[in-house]
C-alpha cells in the first residue's frame, strides 16, 4: 500500500535530493489518493493506480473529466499555471515528484507530445538538436547521427532527408507532429505523455502514429489521452476510465487491462461509455 502524504503540497521549483518511497518494480508512475485543485476548484479526487513500464496507457472519458489534468500533473506541466496544489502521493520509478524534484530533469525523462502540432519556428534539423543542444554540446557528428535516429524512429526520415535546412513549418500536419515525438525522443526520454495526439490528423496520419506508439513501447513507456475509443482498444495495454461527479470533479471510474475495460467492465458506468450510451 502506497504512503499517502496528508497535508497539501505546492510544486517546489528545482531541489537536488529526491526522496524515495516503495513501489512496485514494474510500475513506471504509482499514484495514491491524488486530489488535484486549480486554486479552490478540485479537478481531481481521489485517484489511485499504478502504471507499467514499457506499455501503452490510455486515457479516456468524456470532456472535463480531467485525463488531461492527470497526464500533465505526471511530469508538473500544471506547475504552470497559478494557484495549482496536489495532495496525495505521485511517484515515478519511487520519486516523490510533488515533493523533492528536479523539475527540468523530471521533463527530459518524461517528455509530452501536444494535441496540436508545435514545432518550433526553425529547420527541421533545429528543432531536433534543440534538446540536445540545451542540455549539452554534442559534437557535428554526434549531432547528426541523433537528428537521422530520432527521425527514423518517428519514421519521417525518407519523408524529410533532403530538406532537413528546411523550414519544419513546412510539414504537413501528420508530418508535424511526428517531427514532434522526434524533438522529444531526442532527449532520450523513459516516458513519452501524449495528449490526444492524433485528433486533428487525417487518418492515413493517425495510422503511421499508432503504429509509431507500438513499436516505441519497446523501450518506453506511453501514456495517451485520447477520445478516439478505436484507438485505446487499438494500441493501448492498459486503460483508465475517468468521470465527473455532479460537483464537476474528475474521478477514476475503473482501471484495468484494456480489453477488460473494452469487453468485460467491472463498473456500469464504464459500461455504459463504452457502449455509447452515456458519454
Amino acid at each position: 500500500m502506497m504512503t499517502t502524504t496528508a497535508d497539501v503540497r505546492t510544486a517546489p521549483d528545482t531541489v537536488s535530493a529526491l526522496h524515495v518511497q516503495e513501489e512496485p518494480a514494474a510500475a513506471c508512475f504509482s499514484v495514491s489518493h491524488m486530489d488535484f485543485y486549480y486554486s479552490a476548484h478540485k479537478a481531481l479526487e481521489d485517484v489511485s493506480l499504478v502504471i507499467p513500464e514499457n506499455a501503452i496507457t490510455a486515457c479516456i472519458g468524456p470532456s472535463g473529466c480531467g485525463k488531461s489534468t492527470f497526464l500533465r500533473s505526471l511530469n508538473r506541466m500544471n506547475d504552470l499555471i497559478d494557484g495549482v496544489r496536489v495532495t496525495g502521493s505521485l511517484l515515478y520509478r519511487g520519486e516523490d515528484i510533488y515533493a523533492d524534484c528536479d523539475v527540468l530533469e523530471l521533463r527530459k525523462k518524461v517528455g509530452m507530445v501536444f494535441q496540436k502540432p508545435n514545432p518550433f519556428p526553425m529547420s527541421i534539423y533545429d528543432n531536433i538538436a534543440y534538446g540536445p543542444r540545451l542540455h549539452g554540446k554534442p559534437d557535428r557528428r554526434t549531432l547528426d547521427d541523433l537528428v537521422e535516429r530520432c527521425l527514423r524512429d518517428a519514421a519521417l526520415w525518407d519523408e524529410v532527408k533532403d530538406r532537413l535546412r528546411k523550414s519544419a513549418l513546412g510539414l504537413s500536419g501528420g508530418q508535424q507532429q511526428r517531427l514532434c515525438i522526434a524533438r522529444a525522443l531526442a532527449v532520450d526520454p523513459d516516458v513519452l505523455l501524449m495528449d490526444e495526439p492524433t485528433s486533428a490528423l487525417d487518418p492515413v496520419s493517425t495510422s503511421r502514429i499508432e503504429d509509431l506508439c507500438l513499436e516505441l513501447k519497446k523501450r518506453l513507456s506511453i501514456i495517451i489521452v485520447t477520445h478516439n475509443m478505436q484507438q485505446a482498444a487499438r494500441i493501448s495495454d492498459m486503460t483508465a476510465f475517468f468521470m465527473v461527479n455532479d460537483d464537476h470533479c474528475g474521478y477514476l471510474v475503473e482501471y484495468g487491462e484494456t480489453e477488460q475495460i473494452f469487453y468485460r467492465p467491472q463498473n456500469k458506468k464504464t459500461e455504459a461509455y463504452i457502449s455509447g450510451r452515456f458519454g
